[in-house]
């Protein structure tokens, strides 16, 4: 018997090392951005919604130009404007935008699990981008994760006839969203996971200034303390530093599974909005979180193919 030929072998994990980082960094970004629906509802309360979307954007861009100031960053290529440009209309606008007005009309909850469509959109933008091949099966439990989503959008708006005109707006959101996290994953692999938000940011800063400024003239915020709180947090956390995380994760990747993570957000998202917003919870709603949270563990552990070259 020669030396060490009675060794086990030890089974490799289901997820890999290098994989099991990005979806650590995703956890984190998603535990950032599951108070966004639930903060954005309690400061629509009080703060007309082209205001929560643009004054966010402009606060979080004034911290992002002073961190790329104070670290000395080189300005992006040319040819990344355009792809900044991308990143910028589907987060610092697309999405902010349409879930503040969303938000006017339907509860917390509700707004979350629609919202629980963005990492089946994310994945397929991920795919078109980057030439990624999930298995069969990584497809398989997304579509019942975004089935789950759909069900429930149509149930708690009263049937397919009856679906909401702030469901389109949340449906619009996402497809802005699945664009602006897909590529500025891949921006994030060449810029930096900051670097990638703080460029956005500080390009749509003109654009949304003006939109601020358009809000504050037709209808002044009038406020309490607890919804400029709420405020405080979408401009500083949601719109700025939780991309840290999120952004790093999707350049780790693979992209398409650590999208996945986000599935989890309605679930922590619908906590939030039953603790802070007294929301009800139902037996629908919780089905729901139930279906989505399964179908993303069991996303994150399927394998990738090869890359397509």
């Amino acid at each position: 018997m020669k030396e060490h030929s009675s060794a086990t072998v030890l089974e490799r994990p289901a997820i890999p090392q290098k994989m099991s980082v990005g979806v650590w960094w995703g956890l984190l970004g998603v535990a950032a951005f599951s108070f966004t629906v639930p903060f954005t509802r309690v400061a629509v309360a009080g703060i007309p919604p082209l205001f929560i979307g643009s004054g966010r954007a402009v606060v979080a861009a004034v911290l992002a130009a002073a961190a790329l100031a104070l670290t000395r960053q080189r300005l992006p290529r040319r040819g990344t404007w355009l792809r900044l440009a991308l990143v910028a209309g589907g987060v610092v606008a697309g999405f902010p935008l349409l879930t503040s007005y969303a938000l006017t009309a339907v509860p917390a909850g509700h707004g979350a699990v629609v919202i629980a469509l963005l990492p089946a959109a994310t994945a397929t933008v991920a795919v078109l981008r980057t030439g990624e091949r999930p298995a069969t099966a990584f497809w398989l439990v997304m579509a019942l994760g975004s089935l789950a989503a759909i069900a429930f959008a149509f149930l708690q708006s009263g049937g397919v006839g009856h679906l909401q005109w702030a469901d389109l707006l949340l449906l619009g959101a996402v497809a802005c969203a699945a664009v602006g996290y897909a590529e500025g994953g891949l921006l994030a692999r060449e810029l930096g996971s900051w670097q990638t938000i703080a460029w956005a940011l500080v390009l749509a800063a003109p654009a949304m200034l003006v939109l601020a400024v358009v809000s504050v003239l037709s209808q002044p915020p009038s406020a309490t303390p607890v919804q400029w709180a709420a405020f405080g947090y979408l401009a500083v956390v949601s719109m700025f530093l939780g991309f840290f995380a999120w952004y790093r994760g999707l350049a780790i990747g693979p992209m398409a599974q650590v999208s996945q993570i986000q599935l989890l957000q309605p679930v922590l998202s619908i906590g939030w909005a039953a603790l802070l917003l007294r929301e009800a919870l139902t037996w629908t709603t919780v089905l729901g979180a139930l279906a989505v949270i399964l179908c993303a563990a069991a996303a994150v552990r399927v394998r990738l193919n090869r890359p397509a070259r």
